[in-house]
């Protein structure tokens, strides 16, 4: 009964079978050795997990604010400073070390999901299927919504811990941002990204007639830093 719902380990399946119980996860299929595959149902739930996570994050009136300037900056003006210094100020300072662990390109493309995610301008399409592999993040205009001046979007993120940068997290806040891209090992997953986003750039402009795509590689530095790369 309900006791035993309660004492139960709130492990991943747990708390998946008790999303899809509460409608919030649909059936998707099956995947390898018969394991069911679950996914969110609609665009209407996508978007109160991301206000939900985005609220959760950002809990203050200005600091939203803040995320619809930075966010409305880059849509705008093609400039990811303000948010990659909001991600930076805001999302990384509230992890602890534990969760360094658990970091990776995954957490990245969510904190960002998070603060771009407008399905009134957008088709915010996240590991979007091109004909060369899957794209991390592509913000596309929606037909109705060419007549503005916001611009089609493609990001590709990587990350990059500090065990393989051999610096401490102090070390990676206190240098600028041109001086950690700089770094062998940053410049390499840059390379890595940009070749990837490249690639996959040319495949949205041939499949959506896009004239003027903005295309951006994203390292993240343990959850310290951004460095990114126009391309």
């Amino acid at each position: 009964g309900v006791a035993d719902v309660l004492a139960a380990v709130k492990d991943q399946p747990f708390m998946a079978s008790l999303l899809y119980f509460f409608g919030i996860l649909t059936l998707a299929g099956e995947g390898a050795l018969a394991k069911l595959v679950l996914r969110i149902p609609n665009l209407v739930a996508r978007a109160l997990y991301v206000e939900r996570l985005r609220e959760r994050w950002l809990p203050g009136y200005d600091e939203q604010k803040a995320a619809r300037s930075a966010a409305e900056t880059l849509y705008l003006r093609g400039d990811p400073a303000p948010l990659c210094d909001l991600i930076e100020q805001r999302y990384f300072r509230v992890l602890s070390n534990r969760d360094y662990r658990w970091s990776n390109e995954l957490l990245v493309k969510f904190a960002f999901l998070t603060l771009l995610f407008d399905d009134r301008l957008y088709m915010a399409v996240s590991e979007l299927e091109t004909d060369r592999g899957y794209a991390d993040l592509a913000l596309i205009l929606r037909p109705d919504m060419r007549r503005f001046d916001a611009l089609d979007l493609l990001l590709e993120f990587k990350y990059l811990g500090l065990k393989e940068l051999g610096l401490s997290g102090e070390q990676v806040r206190t240098q600028s941002r041109e001086a950690l891209a700089a770094l062998p090992a940053v410049a390499a997953k840059l390379d890595e990204a940009a070749t990837q986003a490249a690639d996959y750039g040319a495949t949205l402009r041939q499949r959506h007639g896009l004239k003027d795509l903005r295309a951006f590689a994203v390292v993240a530095l343990g959850v310290e830093r951004l460095v990114w790369r126009a391309l």
